[in-house]
């Protein structure tokens, strides 16, 4: 007895053509009916292979119909063959699901182009070629298939969904000329009557044209100018689920795509798809208890259409930034969710399970009298013979099956479609958000719910809810924020601080007050709203991004479990993505500033969570940093070049933070470029390259920025060349580089381009670093740039500048500089790039330094480090702290630099 989990057809393959017949003819009195008397081109080896395209063409082929009556009875025989031919191998276990909806779909497709060409023919035999008013030249009826038959998944006796489109409105050219709309008027009421009219051979699809603009009301045919006016001025939410499955099965299409695709997919993330999908959902259930339809697995609860707006409302969302995710195919989109992780993969595999085990019951529910229905029999006798048709041994055993299935479609459905329903406690909060409380009363609730300052709270809210950017939004977004505020009301007063917290996420809602979206989102996924909460609450600057930045909502909705990012994939994924707008530069540049705004804010929430060492946020904020120069490298070249160029002999040297690790979230990146003229290449474009990469990095587009750029450090600063030729680089640090140069080197590493310029600089950095120096003059030259710094940056706050006071983060830098490069002449591992607090450790085990204060050097510049970055996480403009709540801090770092710069050098050491 087979398992009531299975979801395929649990009937066994049949060994030989004949009982697979008998098989078949066992379940369906209208297969026995057509098996009697079957079309004269069918014949009992024809079960034995998939019916293919080929072999449907080839029944249609020979010879031409003679007349519309010819036409006809072709088109019904070769359906009722192909029917007889699918249904056998269905129901006798040869063909899967697959199979099965493709060769009916195949089936549809055929029948209507060798209808479509049959007439054409014929009815330009009678007014001639239509011709197109502004071009002039021929023009072709657009079948536009609908539902199933758009999607390639069209069931066996399904009906057909049609529109009609034409090209341009003109007229024929033949002596009894009429205009193209009615021509192909004409043309489109034959071809729907060769398909759908009942002869003695039957129908070969019913048509259904009621999508069609102003459905039932409209034309039946319309020019592509009027389609696309009705669809950007009066098509509906509806419509734009009905039109994401819509494929062109004759005619030209790009122009039809062109105008298709914004209308059903946004560019931004579509989160009102979500209501709209509901709303229709709402509309069939209801007709389905008006009719009191019972047992209908399409329409009714856990059915087939929950399975499929399970992946539709998806696709809305999120398909117009993401193109892959626009596939028709209702199972190729829930694979493709499970790919990108925006469904569970146990959910996806129990939607598939279920959508192929219903699809298989429905077409064993039509093969029963070739008949349209979802409908269970209701007669014991028919029911059992059904279960046997799925290979259950009994009705008790497919029941439960049923259920299984149904029941888990259902527990997705509700938890993606149900909604967010406001609790009491939020309801009781409605009058205050809403500005209908006494003031006083306001203010004891706030102070109730913890609220410490209910006053400025208080005031807030009025603010937004009195703002002019409020009273200017449509009722209908001032109604989402009147249903999301009572509840971040709530949620920020079960926070630690809930009037900082509810301030932040005001600014929120102001910044996304015109992204409808934006508030769809937090109305429809409680777990997002509370995680944002949560964010708002840990972090002005997390609050700050978001605000700058809400495209970034969607990454609460799913809760992550924190991963390595694996950057090499990041980086094909990032190319890939790009590829697809190869001639949209600005659209390039967005989808750049997406990438590092996503990867960075899942950074920041690991971070938040404290699940992140600050030492590797700043190696994976470098390791992104990096990604993103390649790939901005890899663009402005293909820009100036073309894709068939050469690789540029060209590279960028990271200095500072990126040089050494260490970015932050807002670091800018202190960049050289390099290029290599050994095969004659000249600097001009290598400077109009490095100039672009200069602007994709640093234009602020609608997406913000991708980095600041620092270019100060290259040979003669400012006055210097924006690019340098590699043996002209070599030069001028072994000849004319200052101490300062040489201290930045000692952060510096190749970043991006080509790997031979890198190695390059990386063998002339360890060349610079283990020179001999005098000890005496370095020195002296460290500790006088040292006070310059100090001076450029006045602190009277009364409180420790982390970075810049004296014993705090810059001079541990210099203290390590000053190191390298006085002594890698005679331990060459200094040279290496391996980040401050390695290097002292290092220095300690050498013996240049105490290696205890080494270690408590260590210990300060790592407080410092976070200390810094909590700060720049609580939105503090300057990293300054009381000395007296960390004693003891700073001594470590002063004793150091007094033991380094202030005690005279060992003769010995004055010359290396």
């Amino acid at each position: 007895m087979p398992g009531i989990e299975d979801s395929m057809t649990h009937s066994s393959p049949i060994a030989s053509a004949e009982a697979a017949l008998t098989r078949a003819l066992a379940f369906s009195p209208f297969l026995a009916r057509l098996a009697a008397r079957p079309p004269a081109s069918w014949k009992l080896g024809d079960i034995e292979r998939p019916l293919c395209r080929e072999a449907i063409r080839a029944l249609l082929a020979p010879p031409p119909p003679a007349d519309e009556a010819a036409l006809w009875r072709q088109l019904r025989m070769t359906r009722q063959h192909a029917l007889l031919c699918i249904a056998v191998r269905d129901l006798a276990g040869l063909a899967d699901l697959d199979e099965v909806v493709g060769s009916v779909t195949a089936l549809a497709d055929e029948c209507v182009r060798h209808a479509l060409q049959w007439l054409t023919t014929s009815l330009r035999q009678s007014y001639g070629t239509p011709l197109g008013e502004d071009t002039g030249t021929p023009q072709e009826l657009i079948v536009v298939g609908m539902g199933k038959l758009g999607g390639e998944e069209l069931n066996v006796s399904s009906d057909i969904d049609l529109i009609f489109v034409y090209p341009e409105e003109g007229a024929t050219d033949g002596e009894r000329a009429i205009s193209n709309h009615e021509f192909f008027t004409r043309l489109g009421r034959k071809l729907i009557a060769a398909l759908s009219e009942t002869t003695a051979e039957g129908a070969v699809f019913r048509v259904d044209m009621r999508l069609r603009p102003y459905g039932d009301s409209g034309p039946l045919v319309a020019s592509l100018g009027m389609l696309e006016n009705y669809l950007h001025s009066q098509g509906r939410e509806w419509e734009r689920y009905a039109w994401l499955k819509a494929r062109a099965l004759s005619g030209p299409t790009p122009e039809l795509e062109a105008q298709i695709a914004p209308f059903v997919f946004r560019r931004h993330l579509d989160y009102s798809a979500i209501e709209s999908l509901r709303s229709l959902h709402r509309q069939i259930r209801q007709e389905v208890a008006r009719k009191d339809i019972v047992g209908n697995i399409k329409l009714g609860p856990g059915g087939i259409r929950e399975v499929e707006f399970i992946a539709q409302v998806f696709q809305l969302i999120r398909g117009g930034q993401d193109a892959v995710l626009r596939a028709r195919s209702t199972r190729a989109a829930l694979r493709l969710l499970g790919e990108k992780q925006l469904l569970p993969a146990p959910a996806v595999k129990e939607l598939l399970g279920a959508y192929e085990f219903l699809r298989n019951l429905e077409h064993r529910l039509q093969y029963h009298e070739d008949q349209q229905t979802q409908t269970l029999p209701r007669d014991p006798a028919q029911r059992a013979l059904m279960a046997r048709a799925l290979g259950f041994a009994n009705e008790e055993d497919f029941d439960l099956a049923l259920g299984r299935h149904t029941a888990r479609v259902s527990v997705h459905f509700e938890g993606i479609f149900a909604g967010d329903a406001r609790d009491s406690e939020d309801h009781s909060q409605a009058a205050l958000w809403e500005g209908r409380v006494p003031e006083d009363e306001a203010l004891a609730q706030l102070a109730a719910m913890g609220y410490r300052d209910g006053a400025q709270s208080l005031r807030r809210v009025q603010s937004l809810r009195e703002s002019g950017l409020f009273r200017r939004m449509s009722a209908t977004t001032q109604g989402r924020i009147d249903n999301l505020g009572p509840r971040l009301l709530v949620s920020a007063a079960q926070r630690r601080n809930p009037d900082a917290t509810l301030e932040r996420l005001l600014d929120i809602l102001e910044s996304i007050g015109r992204r409808e979206a934006y508030l769809a989102l937090l109305q429809e996924y409680g777990g997002a709203r509370e995680r944002l909460v949560d964010l708002a609450s840990a972090s002005p600057w997390a609050a700050r991004y978001l605000a700058q930045h809400p495209m970034l909502l969607d990454e609460l909705v799913t809760q992550r479990t924190p991963e390595v990012p694996d950057w090499p994939a990041s980086a094909r994924a990032l190319r890939a993505a790009l590829d697809q707008d190869a001639d949209a530069v600005d659209r390039q540049m967005d989808l750049l500033r997406h990438f590092k705004q996503v990867q960075t804010f899942r950074l920041l929430t690991q971070d938040l969570a404290e699940q992140l060492p600050l030492e590797t946020l700043s190696d994976h904020l470098s390791d992104l940093a990096c990604v993103i120069l390649d790939e901005v490298l890899h663009r402005c070249w293909l820009a100036l070049r073309g894709p068939g160029a050469e690789p540029p002999r060209f590279a960028i040297i990271g200095y500072g933070k990126l040089g050494g690790k260490e970015l932050g979230y807002a670091s800018d990146l202190d960049l050289i470029f390099l290029y290599d003229s050994a095969n004659g290449d000249e600097p001009v474009p290598y400077t109009r390259l490095a100039q672009r990469v200069n602007t994709w990095l640093g234009t602020f587009t609608p997406a913000g920025v991708l980095y600041d750029i620092d270019l100060r450090l290259r040979p003669d600063g400012d006055s210097g060349m924006l690019v340098s030729r590699i043996d002209a680089f070599e030069t001028y640090q072994q000849t004319k580089a200052w101490v300062f140069e040489h201290q930045a080197i000692t952060r510096a590493r190749f970043v991006a381009g080509d790997g031979a310029i890198g190695a390059r600089f990386e063998a002339l950095r360890t060349r610079i670093l283990t020179a001999p120096r005098n000890l005496m003059t370095l020195r002296t030259e460290v500790s006088a740039m040292r006070q310059r710094m100090l001076d450029g940056h006045p602190n009277k706050s009364g409180l420790f500048d982390l970075k810049h006071d004296r014993g705090g983060i810059v001079d541990v830098e210099f203290i390590v500089q000053y190191l390298v490069l006085g002594h890698a002449c005679r331990h060459p591992e200094l040279a290496g790039n391996i980040g401050n607090l390695a290097l002292l450790h290092l220095a300690g085990r050498l013996g240049l330094i105490p290696e205890g204060l080494a270690h408590d050097v260590h210990a300060s510049y790592r407080v410092f480090r976070r200390l810094q970055h909590a700060l720049r996480l609580q939105g503090e403009t300057y990293a300054r702290i009381a000395l007296t709540d960390h004693p003891g801090l700073i001594e470590p770092v002063r004793a150091l630099w007094q033991l380094v710069f202030d005690t005279p050098a060992p003769r010995a050491e004055e010359h290396l």
